[in-house]
């Protein structure tokens, strides 16, 4: 294919692939299979890869991000994106009309919109395409997103109207509710925060540094308002709302206009009604005159325009009686408390169970079992008690107070709450609950690094049964056949499988010690146990005083190794792991490895930037010349090696009288 051919190919082929994006995203009507969309998709990746000087900004290979940014630049508005005044009865609905009706001398049509909970944004095109995204900030100044907001597939990266030569439209970045299940579902997997409601996890998604984090958030948006328009006058905002669709954009749903305060309000009662079953999160309705020339003569104050005002709908609240408190146990150990209700309906769906986040949370709420407690839900999705009525406790129900328990409830395990967490946590390396998640730290690469153990691949052999402990992966090799007849599992993938499972067997001792997952316990810390102790026997046994006695070794890392020896689970493991032929020890061949290389017994520091290695390179040379890092500089410390920008370290060093070695010098000495 020539250079001319593939432009032409690839022009008809964003063409085809960008409407069948705007009929699959924005009409929600697709013509295309899913199928079909990938398969032409795939072929102008391609094509893109063999001539990447004919990739444009529209292209729909822009959309999956990958561009990650060390911050996000400012960005100041021609136009100011403003904020609303905000107003809560039928009475002020009335009155907002009205100061509107006799500014203008009469009772002008307006526009009633949902009031999207998410976050707003501009977009920028020239000659249709879009080349500036940026969120509202502080009204005048924002941040460029444009990367992140190419990702939203609901956005067109550009349109076909000669006659604009510039447009600015602002929307409502929001993320839909089954989007934020997911989200939510992969933040607990992965043992990180969870987002307290779509609103949250839109703003996080968008403003995420890697690109390509955004694009997997399913994020999605309702443009609202024409900022700026050059070549095409308009002179209603009903009308701008319509050249937006004709342009593609996903505009406002369901916008009515109202010639009369009484249809304003019955607009927003309709919007009331209708909030429970969207996909997405409104938290009210907002009223604007649709005349633009008439929101001229009404100007705005300071930080709101005269001619709209934003009705925020009220929360939702129930009263409900408290029956009991549940323990659930997470992937990663944490201990939950759950509320267990009295069922009620609210919001558009009735709930019987509510969280309760954290002890701290029901101590300071004054929550007790058996109490009549006040319920929402927050951002209408997630419910919550918010509140105990302590003056309803003498109607006779038994109340009493919860306490976190101090065994696990799936295991029995240790659970530990360490100072400064509100998060109590089993520590059982036996625990169900978090099986899969032990499992999955155990094969990963800096623990027993075996090559095709992965999430998927954890996920089918719990489903299957095959694995019920840690030491389970070395029973595999006598379940091949089960093995194979797992999906997307052959012969070849169960044999390079269960060969990798084999050679962990010969692991460095270290490997297996930070794999099996002890609080506190990083790859560095697990390679200076191994070093101290030479094997798991002695590690088990090892003292409090003998553990903090150690180089970087604190109180809170040497409380949870003893800890965790001391726990049965963690014995039992360990023996089904050695009857297994895994190895427990410091070979003789390291020890002596280590002993003979240039710099054993010696502690080294990294300080600045090397101008060749980076600091995983250039520790993982120190320690295989026999030496160990610290990350402070002590009495104890050989040698500092010092890059560009050397800060405190190298003073202290100085101070103390520690010999400082560059790169060069660093390398000379290990050979």
């Amino acid at each position: 294919m020539t250079r001319e051919e593939a432009g032409k190919k690839l022009e008809a082929m964003r063409r085809t692939l960008s409407r069948w994006s705007y009929e699959y995203y924005v009409l929600d009507a697709p013509t295309a299979t899913d199928y079909e969309y990938d398969e032409l998709y795939r072929e102008l990746t391609e094509i893109e890869a063999e001539f990447p000087e004919l990739v444009t900004e529209d292209s729909p290979s822009r959309r999956v991000g990958g561009k990650v940014l060390d911050r996000f630049e400012k960005f100041t508005h021609n136009v100011p994106l403003m904020s609303l005044d905000d107003i809560f009865s039928r009475e002020e609905v009335d009155a907002f009309c009205d100061r509107v009706a006799a500014a203008c001398g009469f009772m002008p049509e307006f526009v009633v919109e949902q009031k999207i909970d998410g976050l707003s944004v501009a977009a920028t095109y020239e000659n249709g395409i879009l080349t500036v995204g940026a969120t509202r900030g502080d009204g005048v100044t924002g941040e460029k997103i444009t990367e992140n907001l190419k990702t939203v597939r609901s956005l067109p990266l550009s349109f076909s109207d000669p006659r604009i030569g510039r447009i600015v439209v602002r929307g409502e970045v929001f993320m839909p509710r089954s989007a934020f299940e997911k989200v939510n579902a992969q933040c607990e997997k992965n043992g990180q925060n969870t987002f307290a409601n779509p609103r949250n996890a839109a703003a996080g998604s968008l403003r995420q540094l890697d690109s390509s984090v955004t694009a997997q958030r399913g994020l999605d948006i309702f443009v609202f308002n024409l900022q700026e328009i050059e070549g095409v006058s308009v002179t209603k905002h009903s009308e701008s709302l319509e050249l937006m669709r004709s342009l593609g954009f996903k505009i406002s749903p369901d916008y009515k206009k109202c010639k009369t305060k009484e249809e304003v309000w019955r607009a927003i009662c309709e919007i009331g009604e209708k909030r429970g079953s969207l996909e997405y999160d409104i938290d009210g309705a907002v009223i604007k005159v649709d005349d633009l020339a008439l929101r001229e003569m009404l100007g705005a104050t300071t930080h709101a325009p005269r001619w709209a005002a934003a009705y925020k709908f009220p929360a939702e609240r129930k009263k409900t009686r408290l029956l009991d408190i549940a323990v659930q146990v997470g992937r990663t150990g944490v201990l939950t408390p759950l509320a267990v209700l009295e069922p009620v309906f609210i919001a558009g769906s009735t709930v019987s169970k509510a969280t309760l986040h954290n002890a701290d949370y029901i101590e300071e709420k004054d929550i007790m079992v058996g109490d009549v407690v006040t319920l929402i839900k927050a951002g209408d999705v997630i419910p919550a008690i918010i509140a105990a009525d302590s003056d309803a406790r003498d109607d006779g129900v038994q109340r009493r107070k919860f306490a976190m328990p101090d065994r696990c409830p799936v295991c029995g395990g240790p659970v530990v709450r360490e100072e400064g967490e509100a998060a109590y946590r089993c520590v059982g390396i036996e625990c169900p609950a978090k099986l899969a998640r032990s499992l999955e730290h155990f094969v990963s690469k800096d623990a027993m690094n075996i090559d095709g153990f992965g999430t998927q691949l954890v996920a089918a052999l719990l489903d299957a049964g095959l694995i019920k402990n840690i030491p389970d992966i070395y029973a595999l090799a006598s379940k091949k056949d089960e093995l194979v007849a797992l999906e997307r599992i052959g012969e070849k993938s169960a044999a390079n499988l269960l060969e990798a499972i084999e050679n962990s067997k010969k692991n460095d001792f270290y490997r297996l010690i930070f794999g099996l997952g002890i609080r506190n316990i990083g790859v560095k810390a697990s390679k200076q146990l191994a070093a101290e102790f030479g094997s798991v026997e002695a590690v088990a046994k090892a003292t409090f005083d003998e553990l903090v006695a150690l180089d970087d070794f604190g109180a809170v890392m040497a409380e949870s190794v003893v800890s965790f020896f001391a726990d049965g689970q963690t014995e039992h493991t360990l023996r089904l792991l050695a009857e297994r032929g895994v190895n427990m020890t410091v070979t003789e061949q390291k020890k002596a490895s280590d002993a003979a290389g240039p710099l054993a017994g010696m502690t080294v520091v990294l300080t600045g930037t090397l101008p060749t290695m980076t600091r995983d390179e250039a520790k993982a040379l120190i320690e295989a010349a026999g030496g160990k890092t610290s990350d402070s500089v002590s009495k104890k410390t050989s040698l500092v090696v010092a890059g560009e920008a050397a800060g405190s370290k190298l003073t202290k060093a100085q101070a103390l009288g520690i010999r400082v070695i560059d790169e060069e010098e660093l390398v000379r000495i290990i050979g």
